[in-house]
C-alpha cells in the first residue's frame, strides 16, 4: 500500500475509534479502550497503538465532536470563493480551539509527549489532522484555479495559522486577546490565497506564453 494511502487508512482507524467512542457516551456508559475497541470493530493492540489510556481517547472524542466536519460546515454553501470559505472554515474552528482552550493544551501537551517519546516519528498518526480536510473541503470549489504546487504549498501554509497551535501563539507568546487574534489570523488567511491566486495565475500566463512559442528547428 503506498505510503498515502496508509496514513489515509490509519486516519479512518483514528475517527473509527473515536465514533465509536462518541457512540458508547452516548448511552451513558464511560466505555474503556476494550469496550471502543469493540465497539469501532478493531482488536485492542490497535486501540492500544492509538491511545495509551481511557482518559486520552475521551478527551479526543469530546473535542472531535465540538468540532464540525466539512459535510456540516459547508451545508448548502453554494460560495465558489476560497477567501469566503476559508474564512469560514476559520472561524468555526476558531470558535471550537479557544472556547475549549484548556482542553486542546492539555491534547497538545500529551500529542508533544508522545511525538519526543518516538524522536517524532510516532507509528500511528497523534493528531486528528481536522483542519487539513477543513482547508481542503474550503477550497475545493475553487481547486482549479490553483497550481497543483501553489496549493499543497497553500493548504500547508494555512494550517500553520488554524488550529491549536496558533491559539496557544497568539496568547502565550504574543500574548494577544482574542479580537486582536481573530484580525490577525483573518488577515493572514486572505494575504496566504490571495498570493497563492496570483502565483497559480501567473504560471498559467508562463505555460500558455510557453506553448505559444513555435519551436525552433534546428539546422544540421
Amino acid at each position: 500500500m503506498p505510503p498515502g494511502e496508509r496514513t489515509d487508512q490509519k486516519g479512518r482507524t483514528r475517527q473509527d475509534l473515536l465514533q465509536a467512542a462518541a457512540r458508547l457516551i452516548k448511552t451513558g456508559v464511560v466505555p474503556t479502550l476494550a469496550d471502543v475497541a469493540a465497539e469501532a470493530r478493531v482488536s485492542r493492540a490497535t486501540a492500544y497503538r492509538y491511545y495509551s489510556n481511557e482518559k486520552a481517547l475521551l478527551q479526543d472524542a469530546a473535542l472531535d465532536h465540538a468540532a464540525p466536519t466539512p459535510e456540516q460546515l459547508f451545508a448548502g454553501d453554494a460560495s465558489r470563493n476560497p477567501i469566503e470559505r476559508l474564512l469560514k472554515a476559520d472561524a468555526a474552528l476558531r470558535k471550537v480551539v479557544w472556547e475549549n482552550q484548556n482542553q486542546f493544551r492539555l491534547m497538545l501537551a500529551r500529542v508533544l509527549e508522545e511525538a519526543a517519546k518516538a524522536n517524532g516519528f510516532p507509528a500511528e498518526p497523534v493528531r486528528q489532522n481536522r483542519r487539513t480536510r477543513l482547508i481542503e473541503a474550503a477550497l475545493s470549489p475553487a481547486r482549479d484555479r490553483f497550481d497543483d504546487a501553489v496549493y499543497r504549498r497553500l493548504c500547508a501554509a494555512l494550517a500553520l495559522v488554524l488550529g491549536t497551535e496558533s491559539m496557544v501563539v497568539f496568547r502565550d507568546v504574543l500574548q494577544m486577546d482574542d479580537p486582536e487574534a481573530a484580525e490577525v489570523e483573518r488577515w493572514a488567511v486572505e494575504v496566504l490565497t490571495r498570493a497563492a491566486l496570483a502565483e497559480s495565475e501567473q504560471s498559467r500566463g508562463r505555460a500558455k506564453a510557453g506553448a505559444g512559442k513555435p519551436e525552433k528547428r534546428r539546422h544540421k
